[in-house]
């Protein structure tokens, strides 16, 4: 896996914990969760940001957006009590076939 991957990967993990974070911030009524949420946010696009030096913004938004939204579905799901219903499941399986289709089909 390249640089560019590997700071993708760690853009969407900062992504992911800042949206967590935000779920216990209250609405930003919280001092801890909301400073968790607004680090996670800078890091995460500051990351995103080097990461579009090497790889193209097709691909790089693809991955961020459907790896990001198909992590929260799971933690929601697994941590927070979400309901796990097939449509949800179905969903995830679908966003994550589009990124893989996107990246296949020549998002590069």
């Amino acid at each position: 896996m390249g640089l560019g991957y590997g700071m993708l990967a760690v853009a969407i993990a900062a992504e992911v914990a800042a949206t967590t974070a935000m779920k216990y911030s209250d609405g930003f009524t919280r001092l801890w969760p909301s400073l968790a949420a607004v680090a996670g946010y800078v890091l995460a696009f500051a990351l995103l940001a080097q990461t579009l030096k090497t790889l193209s913004v097709g691909t790089a938004y693809a991955i961020w957006a459907g790896v990001g939204t198909a992590a929260v579905a799971a933690i929601g799901m697994v941590f927070l009590s979400e309901a796990a219903t097939p449509a949800k499941l179905a969903g995830i399986t679908l966003v994550i076939a589009g990124v893989v289709l996107l990246n296949v089909g020549g998002a590069h």
